[in-house]
């Protein structure tokens, strides 16, 4: 049976959700930035939708490089990832202050994390304003996996808790 609940209420019941990170080049740096909410919209063409807060700096970034890269982070970085979500590309090198790899992308100017599940290199083709967020779309133009299968994806699986699960 259900009960009435508040959006917050009910929304705590999302968990796990699937973590993932947006890299968007910022003045000659890489930043950053955690996602919970990524869709697919799109097979052909292949794309990707995320939200971000109207505030974010990423946000801003996305606008002005009209192309990004969404990783899906390995369950290994979950430091890194509260690391990425608790501070600013604003005001700190996110990459400089952890030991994360990172390769270059292929397509876009960007950069891929080594040890990501997969990886998908974006150009923005649209955006959509939705109260306090903005949905950016974008078109895949390359993605990457990683060779070794077993690697875990990263989820928060309940407020600060992290784990992971073999995709496929």
């Amino acid at each position: 049976m259900q009960i009435a609940a508040s959006f917050e209420q009910a929304m705590l019941r999302e968990y796990p959700q699937p973590i993932s990170l947006v890299i968007v080049k910022a003045g000659g740096k890489y930043n950053p930035m955690p996602l919970g909410w990524l869709m697919t919209t799109s097979r052909e063409p292949p794309m990707l939708a995320l939200a971000a807060e109207r505030t974010r700096y990423t946000l801003e970034l996305i606008r002005q490089a009209r192309e990004f890269v969404i990783s899906f982070p390995p369950s290994t970085m979950g430091k890194e990832i509260l690391y990425y979500g608790t501070n600013s590309g604003r005001f700190v090198d996110k990459f400089a202050e952890t030991p994360v790899r990172t390769q270059p992308a292929t397509r876009v100017d960007g950069v891929l994390l080594t040890d990501a599940v997969a990886n998908f290199e974006c150009r923005l083709v649209s955006e959509l304003v939705t109260g306090d967020h903005v949905i950016c779309v974008g078109e895949v133009v390359a993605s990457h996996v990683n060779q070794d299968e077993s690697v875990r994806r990263l989820y928060s699986i309940a407020q600060g808790e992290s784990g992971g699960v073999i995709p496929g």
